[in-house]
This record gives C-alpha cells, sequence and structure tokens, in this order.
C-alpha cells in the first residue's frame, strides 16, 4: 500500500513532463492522428453529412427563387450576391457542430482517455477540428456547384481562392465552439447558446440583402460585421478576381480568433480534466 502512491504521482509526473517536451512537429502530427479518427467516425456516420449536403441546396433553391426577383430583378443577377452569401452561412453554422460533438464526446469518456496520454494538450482539439475542415469542403463544392447549376459564371481561381479563405476562417471560428463545447455541460446547450448568437450575426450581415436598404443604425453593425467582411471577400474572388481588403481583413481576423480562442478552449479542457 505504501508504494502506489508514489509509484502513480511518478507516472503523473512523467506524463507531464513528456508534455512538456513535445515538439511542435510532433504536435502536429498528434493532431493529423487525432483527425485521422475523426473521418474513420464521419465514414462511420455519414449522417453527420446531412445537413452540409442538404442545407446548400435547399438554402440556395428557396433564397434564390423567393428573393432573386425582389432584390436584383431577376434570378441571374442575385446569383452572385447570393451564393457567397449562402456559402458563408451554410460553412460557418456546421461549425457549430464541432462544439457539439466535441461536448458528446468529452460526455461520453472519450477525452479522459486522451488526458492520459504523453501527448499535447492541443492534439485532440485540433484533429477534433481539422477532420470537420472536410465536412466545410463538402458544402462548399455542393454550394459553388448548386450555383454553376443555377447560371452563375464566377472566376475559375477566384472560387479557388475562395475555397481557402472559407476554409481558413470556418476553422478559426469553430474554435469558438470548441470553448463553448468544453465549458458547458451538454451538447444541447451547446448548440442553442452557438445558433442564438451565429444567427443575428449572420442576418444582419450583407449576406442576402444591399445593406443600402437597411437603417443607418443597422448599417453601422452590418458595416462592422466579421460575416461581412468574408462574403464581401468571396464575392469579390468570385465575381471579379479581385483580391481585396477585405479578403486581408478575413485572414486577420480568422488569425486573431484562433490566437484569441484556441488557448481558451484548451485550458478549459485541462480545467475540466482535472
Amino acid at each position: 500500500m505504501t508504494t502506489t502512491a508514489p509509484t502513480a504521482s511518478i507516472g503523473v509526473d512523467a506524463v507531464r513532463e513528456t508534455r512538456r517536451s513535445i515538439s511542435l512537429t510532433d504536435t502536429a502530427a498528434q493532431s493529423f492522428s487525432f483527425a485521422h479518427r475523426g473521418l474513420i467516425k464521419i465514414a462511420r456516420n455519414p449522417e453527420q453529412l446531412f445537413d452540409v449536403v442538404l442545407q446548400p441546396i435547399i438554402f440556395t433553391l428557396m433564397f434564390t427563387y423567393i428573393f432573386g426577383g425582389a432584390i436584383s430583378g431577376d434570378i441571374a443577377g442575385y446569383l452572385p450576391v447570393i451564393i457567397p452569401g449562402i456559402l458563408v452561412q451554410t460553412v460557418i453554422t456546421a461549425s457549430i457542430v464541432t462544439g457539439t460533438q466535441l461536448r458528446e464526446d468529452m460526455n461520453k469518456g472519450v477525452f479522459d482517455r486522451f488526458r492520459a496520454l504523453p501527448i499535447a494538450r492541443i492534439s485532440p482539439l485540433a484533429g477534433a477540428l481539422l477532420a470537420d475542415v472536410v465536412r466545410y469542403l463538402i458544402a462548399t463544392v455542393i454550394t459553388f456547384s448548386v450555383g454553376v447549376a443555377m447560371g452563375w459564371r464566377p472566376e475559375p481561381v477566384g472560387v479557388l481562392a475562395s475555397i481557402l479563405l472559407i476554409l481558413v476562417c470556418s476553422f478559426a471560428v469553430s474554435w469558438i465552439f470548441a470553448l463553448m463545447g468544453c465549458i458547458m455541460k451538454k451538447a444541447s446547450a451547446v448548440q442553442g447558446v452557438s445558433m442564438l448568437v451565429l444567427f443575428p450575426l449572420t442576418f444582419m450581415s450583407n449576406a442576402f440583402v444591399p445593406v443600402d436598404t437597411m437603417p443607418g443604425w443597422l448599417q453601422s453593425f452590418v458595416n462592422v460585421n466579421p460575416i461581412s467582411h468574408i462574403v464581401t471577400a468571396i464575392r469579390e474572388l468570385c465575381n471579379e478576381g479581385h483580391v481585396g481588403t477585405h479578403v486581408v481583413w478575413s485572414l486577420v481576423g480568422a488569425v486573431v480568433i484562433t490566437a484569441v480562442f484556441a488557448p481558451l478552449a484548451v485550458r478549459a479542457y485541462i480545467r475540466n480534466a482535472k
């Protein structure tokens, strides 16, 4: 009995010391290993892809045929406006699933096993987020495909640049929902609070209607809304092939969000381990 506690203590200290010595390369490798685990989960549960497959199709058809004539006069004139807006809404909304699935895994005790491993603390979280990038890519490709099928003709190089931009931004935003998944106790709470925050940001932007049709006080908010910057950046890339300041602001915003919320999410994850 007298040797059990010291042995356990030595084991914990060894794990902590190993974590301190983990290099950036090892951390990246571990994160991609967990990302592979996430991809296997998606392959075994393809129903996780329903939202990123069906939502862009339904929303694109619905918004285009309902609002196209009223806002732009015809369907063809509205497609360059609505496709980038639908794309941003779909992918950013899909990132909420990252937080809910993370919370479900933590409630099942999966992450308790990871905490006992001599790995970087951030790797299980980063791996889960990296795996969801595949979901964002599927939503992006489907949204662009539906737009092209309806008659939209974007700049090919702009489309590729837009795909990279939206994947980077959505990965950054998913850290916000990962933090919510770590601090909240139920997946339903994560989803409810996330939707409560995200929907006003999405609809109080330039994603669906021109900003100049809004009241002055609302225009002030829309013009500084990060969603508006991303939508405008994608419109410039796809419709004009132009890399403007909105692209720069979107990338800067993604870096800032990741720098702020990734450490907070890891800290919350560690705190829950105690």
